[in-house]
């Protein structure tokens, strides 16, 4: 693998051009919809292991069509070459009445193609969706992770998040 340079023209090397590969950020368009669910399915396998309450596939958890046309929501997609290797969302969301700020972002739907991790695409996608919730004057952003996914707790971590809340659970039925 070789890195990636930012080139305004062309870099020649011997008789090749080759043009630089750059990853854009940008919101998701309806065009986008087939491979952002099959990016939903990537984070419900990933999840499953966490969550023996999920039904049995098929399963959706977001309406990425109905967030994508939301004024109150932005769904932003990593593109390389032309290709859709991460997405995200944010959206503003009520607090609960007795919180401050009353508003906040949630942000979910975080996927990058296994392909591509390790490269930064993840910070790029959540870059552009704290500052579409800064441009929304929204103070916080949440988020919600399964307690032992630990790569992804360590990436939000990372990313400047702090544990908030922790929501349990007892199943009189077990």
């Amino acid at each position: 693998m070789f890195p990636c340079l930012a080139l305004d023209k062309p870099l020649t090397i011997g008789t090749v051009v080759a043009m630089s590969s750059e990853i854009i950020i940008r919101s998701a368009v309806p065009e986008d919809l087939p491979v952002l669910l099959t990016f939903e399915q990537g984070i419900i396998h990933a999840e499953r292991p966490y969550d023996h309450t999920l039904k049995p596939d098929p399963i959706s958890y977001y309406d990425v069509g109905a967030l994508i046309s939301d004024d109150n929501a932005e769904v932003a997609v990593a593109e390389l070459n032309g290709e859709l290797i991460g997405s995200g969302y944010a959206r503003r969301k009520k607090s609960r009445h007795y919180l401050s700020p009353s508003e906040h972002a949630f942000i979910g739907f975080l996927y990058v193609d296994p392909a591509h991790r390790g490269q930064g695409v993840n910070k790029q996608v959540l870059n552009h969706l704290f500052d579409w919730a800064h441009s929304k004057g929204l103070p916080e952003i949440h988020l919600t992770v399964y307690p032992g996914n630990e790569s992804a707790i360590k990436a939000y971590e990372k990313a400047g998040f702090d544990p908030y809340l922790l929501e349990m659970r007892l199943n009189l039925d077990e």
